[in-house]
């Protein structure tokens, strides 16, 4: 403000005159107060305290592992014998009627998988030769081959899984479910990302996986790191004791809890709760991390001893010692399905990498009872199409598949789910739904009915409207509920 702004303000006509409603207010605060009608004076709460769910739930946390890119189903879990029959034939007029795909003509040819299935547990789920540690665990699983979502493209497909709509800007699933629910553990964030890649990507959908959106900052993903600090600078330096240290946090937080108490900003609240995780995490973060008192046939069982399973291995390991400690909301992404071209080459590399490390957790929440409360989800943005893309090779060896929005496979295991079954049913060709569609909104809904909310009701007000994860759609699967 400059000195003529100033002189404005300062002048009394004008100061009465724009203030009148500021003084007004004051008036009437301090008249309500006087007779007992305003309320408590503002305390700094805890955002992330735990908060009973709606009604009764089987769920407390969530492990949820997305595949970034989109893994293809009809090479790992939805067999089709029929396109190896019509291999190189293209799809007929009455399937490829109006196809729309995103680099694919639809008369591209008929591509059949190289991959052999077999049935696995009492149940008998059929998964392909290179997941045999997360087929051991078929009675558990529920496979959803009914799976589609409204977009064709990377980024949209996953701010449509994990946010519920196609735009930027949104909570995404694990921040609702730690505002739902607040944390169990004050010693470690309610919402943790982990990451692991075969190419050394990230995801498509970056922090807008994670992101809190228009609810407070204190519920949004923090991401980890598997090794030296979890999150930088989170060691104290050598020279600063943790007296020291302490002696700081609480001058901070003392000036942030008297503002909070004059303007009852939740974003002072959010701040508080940040600082003081902040300073137990330093103490928290480094025994999370120290897997020496596990025993060493549960390290080989994610495959830490072996540099191809370690990175996805280590994060599923740390991803159940967090819901173990209390974590709600675990995210691991793994990138890159993206297999345009490559198929058969890359998908062997990812289930090298991330099948090993996916059986051993199921297997290892169930032998420590925290499978019966802890919802597992398996599945990337979009699935993969029947037909052939070749980018110019002429190598069958290189070819790939295209993105498929229209029907594709993910599962669930765990907390509220009947493990043992499939869900839905695609036709020969895997190019449209014959049976049980379910839309990502509806698998959004199930997971929090799982955790014991409706989703129509867990909402939060802004913009002048309630807003909910699954926007203005989905329909909680009750088929797939215990």
């Amino acid at each position: 403000m400059n000195h003529r702004e100033c002189l404005r303000v300062l002048n009394r006509r004008n100061f009465l005159r724009e203030c009148a409603c500021g003084i007004g207010m004051a008036a009437i605060a301090d008249l309500l107060r006087g007779e007992g009608l305003l309320g408590a004076e503002p305390s700094a709460v805890n955002p992330l305290a735990p908060k009973a769910p709606q009604f009764p739930s089987k769920a407390k946390s969530v492990i949820f592992l997305l595949m970034d890119g989109g893994p293809s189903q009809i090479d790992l879990f939805d067999p089709k014998p029929e396109l190896n029959k019509h291999q190189g034939e293209p799809l007929p007029p009455s399937v490829a009627k109006n196809l729309h795909l995103a680099f694919t003509k639809p008369n591209a040819a008929i591509y059949g998988s190289p991959r052999t299935f077999k049935q696995y547990g009492q149940s008998g789920l059929q998964f392909c030769d290179l997941l045999p540690n997360t087929a051991a665990c078929a009675d558990d699983i529920a496979m959803v081959r009914s799976m589609h979502t409204d977009a064709f493209n990377h980024g949209p497909g996953q701010l449509l899984l994990t946010a519920g709509v196609m735009i930027p800007g949104r909570p995404s699933i694990g921040s609702w479910v730690l505002y739902g629910l607040g944390c169990e553990t004050q010693n470690l964030p309610g919402f943790v990302v982990l990451h692991s890649s075969r190419a050394n990507k990230g995801t498509f959908g970056g922090a807008s996986n994670y992101t809190s959106g228009f609810l407070p900052p204190v519920y949004q993903g923090v991401p980890f790191r598997s090794s030296g600090d979890p999150v930088l600078y989170a060691s104290t330096p050598l020279t600063i004791t943790n007296e020291m240290q302490r002696e700081d946090v609480q001058a901070i937080l003392s000036l942030n809890r008297e503002h909070y108490k004059s303007v009852g900003d939740v974003e002072i609240a959010a701040r508080i709760a940040s600082y003081e995780l902040a300073f137990r995490m330093q103490s928290a973060a480094p025994e999370l991390l120290d897997f020496s008192k596990e025993p060493v046939h549960i390290r080989e069982m994610y495959g830490l001893n072996d540099e191809t399973t370690k990175p996805f291995g280590t994060n599923c390991l740390l991803a159940r010692r967090m819901v173990e400690r209390g974590v709600r909301f675990v995210m691991l992404t793994h990138s890159d399905w993206d297999d345009h071209e490559n198929l058969a080459e890359n998908l062997t590399k990812n289930c090298k990498m991330t099948d090993r490390g996916t059986g051993a957790l199921l297997k290892d929440l169930k032998q420590r009872g925290l499978l019966d409360h802890t919802l597992v989800v398996w599945g990337g943005e979009f699935g993969r199409t029947p037909i052939v893309e070749t980018r110019g090779r002429t190598d069958p060896v290189k070819f790939g598949r295209d993105h498929h929005p229209i029907a594709y496979t993910m599962w669930l295991a765990g907390g509220g789910i009947r493990g043992g079954q499939v869900i839905g049913s695609t036709d020969d060709f895997c190019m449209s739904i014959l049976e049980d569609p379910i839309h990502v909104n509806d698998l959004q809904a199930t997971i929090l009915q799982c955790l014991g909310f409706d989703h129509t009701r867990l909402t939060y007000r802004v913009m002048g409207r309630n807003f909910r994860l699954t926007d203005v759609t989905g329909t909680v699967v009750k088929k797939l509920l215990v």
